[in-house]
């Protein structure tokens, strides 16, 4: 297994201005900002599962979980859920909600409520651009008997005018199956 790659396009302009700000007058994304919000939003999942196990308000903490880490009130948001194959693209809250706990779009049958006890994530790499970045690789969701799912992805990310990375595309799908 080779190790993660992270690639900056913005290293080079950082050195020569001393880690200036961006235009926006704010840092630079990270590395490590990245990591953090990729483990948040894995916990995030687990807590959304747990509350439904509970009898709670499952479509509340799923609504917490979107608007945390999703920018669909800030952007444009391109997302392609792993388990959606007649309305494959969710460009919407409400369609992401849907996907994440069932309802209003009849293939959903809420991926985020399964549940699962943990998301492991294997960055294959990762691209910072300034305020911007992307990463790609494979996550798993252990399921309550201990087994993985594992499922292919890509996140993008943006910063947002308060500073925070928010996911600006996602794109997951299950790992090719011969036939």
């Amino acid at each position: 297994m080779t190790a993660p790659k992270t690639l900056t396009a913005a290293t080079v302009a950082l050195a020569l201005t001393g880690g200036a700000a961006l235009a926006n007058n704010q840092p630079a994304l990270t590395a490590e900002q990245i990591t953090a919000i990729q483990d948040a939003w894995g916990q995030g999942i687990v807590n959304i599962g747990q509350v439904h196990t509970d009898n709670g308000d499952y479509r509340s903490a799923a609504t917490d979980h979107i608007n945390t880490f999703y920018a669909y009130d800030e952007s444009e948001v391109l997302f392609k859920p792993t388990l959606a194959a007649q309305d494959q693209f969710r460009g919407t809250f409400d369609e992401a909600l849907s996907y994440f706990v069932g309802g209003d779009i009849a293939e959903d049958g809420g991926f985020a409520i399964a549940p699962y006890t943990n998301v492991r994530w294997e960055n294959e790499g990762t691209i910072i651009n300034g305020g911007t970045a992307m990463s790609m690789g494979n996550y798993f969701f252990t399921q309550v008997d201990g087994s993985e799912v594992k499922v292919e992805y890509t996140f993008g990310f943006e910063q947002m005018e308060n500073g925070e990375p928010k996911i600006v595309l996602h794109h997951s799908s299950l790992p090719f199956s011969p036939s």
